[in-house]
């Protein structure tokens, strides 16, 4: 169980990445709160938040449940966490703005 912890906290520390990047940046970027949801543009300061929230929370797993002296499987579902909801975020962001670019 502590491993699946552990992918979530992965997961949500890679999503907190383009968030933060953006709203730090002063540029719109898709959240879960814009319309369409994922789609549509969030203000700088949504991403900010939302960013931050992710971080603050992928945090909290890791330090809850990462174990130092079983660091090789814990790193393992840290990553695959971090992996998996980054392909999905490169796939469904690459789609989105392709379809804003008209191709």
């Amino acid at each position: 169980m502590q491993q699946v912890w552990l992918f979530f906290a992965g997961a949500l520390l890679c999503n907190c990445v383009p968030h933060l990047v953006a709203g730090l940046q002063g540029l719109p970027f898709p959240t879960p709160f814009a319309k369409p949801r994922g789609i549509g543009n969030s203000s700088p300061l949504v991403n900010v938040l939302w960013g931050f929230a992710n971080l603050a929370v992928g945090l909290l797993i890791a330090a809850r449940h990462a174990s130092m002296a079983d660091a090789g499987p814990d790193a393992a579902a840290l990553l695959a966490g971090g992996l998996a909801i980054g392909i999905f975020m490169a796939l469904h962001f690459g789609k989105v703005q392709r379809e804003r670019q008209g191709h």
